[in-house]
């Protein structure tokens, strides 16, 4: 089930910068992604997706919960950036025509700032975990 299939809806990224299929379950502390990984991605190596790759996927799951929430809550939906990466820890990389799974954990949310954990899995095998800082921009 997808909550979102148009993700370029919910985060600001355009191709060939998506780094996300679908956000198929997002609530006030859990929002979790699809991905999956296609031949013209641009950071695909030998097919193999980079780490950088990795590091956006996680950050475009918060973006797309991010604008998910706002879509639910009739707001504009903002723009993120990311503050600080902490205890990235790539332990594979998934090859064309594999899936990621990305879930997102709010740890810790203050004003415009969102602490978030994550861990990108492929095929049931955890790939990638961090922490991650996400500072929300002011609408005018």
């Amino acid at each position: 089930m997808s909550l979102v299939k148009n993700i370029e809806t919910v985060i600001p990224q355009r191709m060939p910068f998506v780094m996300i299929s679908e956000l198929i379950q997002s609530d006030a502390s859990t929002s979790r992604s699809t991905f999956e990984v296609k031949a013209d991605n641009i950071f695909l190596k030998e097919n193999q997706l980079q780490e950088p790759a990795l590091v956006e996927n996680i950050a475009q799951t918060a973006a797309a919960r991010a604008g998910y929430m706002a879509i639910q809550e009739q707001r504009p939906v903002t723009i993120g950036y990311i503050g600080a990466i902490q205890n990235l820890e790539v332990f594979d990389l998934p090859f064309l025509g594999d899936q990621l799974d990305t879930e997102i954990r709010v740890m810790n949310q203050v004003f415009d700032v969102t602490l978030i954990g994550a861990t990108v899995s492929c095929e049931g095998k955890r790939i990638a975990t961090c922490e991650m800082k996400i500072f929300i921009t002011k609408q005018s």
